[in-house]
């Protein structure tokens, strides 16, 4: 590979956030490798690497995951992978809060932890989260296993920001926005683009000082 080109790894690349960095970052002249379960013709145009059979959650995910990226140097993992599902206190799903937790906040760690050998010295790495994982911004309560899930993955990140320093490895912990997409039935109030073009600016301008730090797309820091 030339010296120049960046390899950038994003999870959940077939469609919504995932879809618009991965075009993004290729246009800024990065090789780009696109994991997902199962590509889209949206992804397929983009002419990036798109490495299909990658459910995040499973072991043979990881495992496809990891034996095609065998022998690539990471410069950028983008962990962006994720589910909503709904709970309230009137109908608590056990089922569906543990699904969230195995997606949103064991798998992006399980991926780190399956490619830290493919990382190199001032890789980035970026967990996809929400600010429904703060704690201290709840003023809605609900959605029990999506801010359960993502606070874990909050605490996660800030771990692995510690772990990582010493190999100059950066861990950015980013809320996109309220993004129209599927998961959201694309209620939200910025499209995908737009959150993807914040996304990919914060990544490219993350240094080690800012390592560790749970930031809003739009550069704000955002409570615990």
């Amino acid at each position: 590979m030339n010296s120049k080109l960046k390899s950038v790894v994003i999870t959940g690349a077939n469609r919504g956030i995932g879809l618009a960095m991965a075009e993004l970052f290729k246009q800024q002249g990065n090789v780009v490798y696109a994991l997902c379960r199962q590509s889209s013709k949206s992804l397929d145009a983009l002419g990036v690497n798109v490495v299909e059979n990658v459910d995040v959650s499973t072991e043979e995910g990881l495992f496809n995951m990891a034996s095609a990226l065998k022998d690539i140097s990471i410069h950028v993992l983008v962990c962006n992978a994720g589910i909503l599902r709904d709970e309230s206190l009137s109908d608590i799903n056990a089922d569906t809060i543990r699904e969230q937790f195995e997606v949103n906040a064991l798998a992006p760690l399980r991926v780190v932890d399956a490619l830290q050998g493919n990382l190199v010295l001032h890789s980035k790495v970026a967990m996809i989260t929400s600010r429904m994982g703060s704690i201290a911004d709840n003023g809605s309560g609900g959605r029990y296993g999506y801010r359960m899930s993502k606070a874990a993955l909050n605490a996660a990140a800030m771990s692995l920001s510690k772990d990582l320093a010493s190999r100059e490895i950066t861990v950015g912990i980013y809320h996109p926005g309220y993004v129209q997409t599927d998961m959201v039935n694309h209620g939200g109030d910025i499209s995908a683009n737009v959150a993807a073009g914040r996304l990919v600016g914060l990544i490219n301008n993350l240094t080690m000082a800012e390592s560790g730090v749970f930031k809003h797309s739009n550069g704000e820091v955002l409570p615990w």
